[in-house]
């Protein structure tokens, strides 16, 4: 029995190598790029460039804040320039023409009071220039 117990085991180890020896290769291989991993790796780029369109958007809308931010500096510039500007020159208008006001009022004044000083010492010799300046209360 031993030489039958010996073709068996022979008969055996060769059934297990030979299946080992097959299978070695199959087991050793790694997966390869199948067509799942494309089809994950085509959505991974496709969800890539939606995102990159996204950040473009973002970055587009920022630049055009910022535009409009220098729009209304530059109008609130403008603003502040031109009320400065008409308030500058409506003082000086306003100056000008107070100064012309009072000239000429001190000058009416001035002439009117010489005349009324005129008349007073007139109205010492006469009397009845006198009696109608004491009427208007300029005597």
């Amino acid at each position: 029995m031993k030489k039958q117990q010996r073709a068996w085991l022979v008969v055996l180890m060769v059934t297990v190598f030979g299946v080992l020896n097959a299978s070695v290769p199959l087991l050793a291989q790694e997966p390869g790029f199948t067509r799942q991993d494309r089809d994950l790796l085509v959505e991974l780029r496709t969800r890539m460039l939606e995102m990159d369109k996204r950040i473009e958007q973002v970055d587009k809308r920022f630049d055009q804040l910022i535009h409009f931010l220098y729009i209304l500096a530059g109008i609130f510039t403008s603003l502040v320039v031109a009320v400065i500007g008409f308030a500058y020159w409506e003082r000086r208008t306003i100056i000008s023409q107070a100064k012309k006001e009072t000239k000429e009022d001190l000058e009416r004044e001035g002439r009117l009071r010489d005349v009324i000083l005129a008349l007073r010492e007139f109205a010492a010799k006469n009397e009845d220039l006198a009696s109608i300046l004491r009427s208007y209360h300029l005597l």
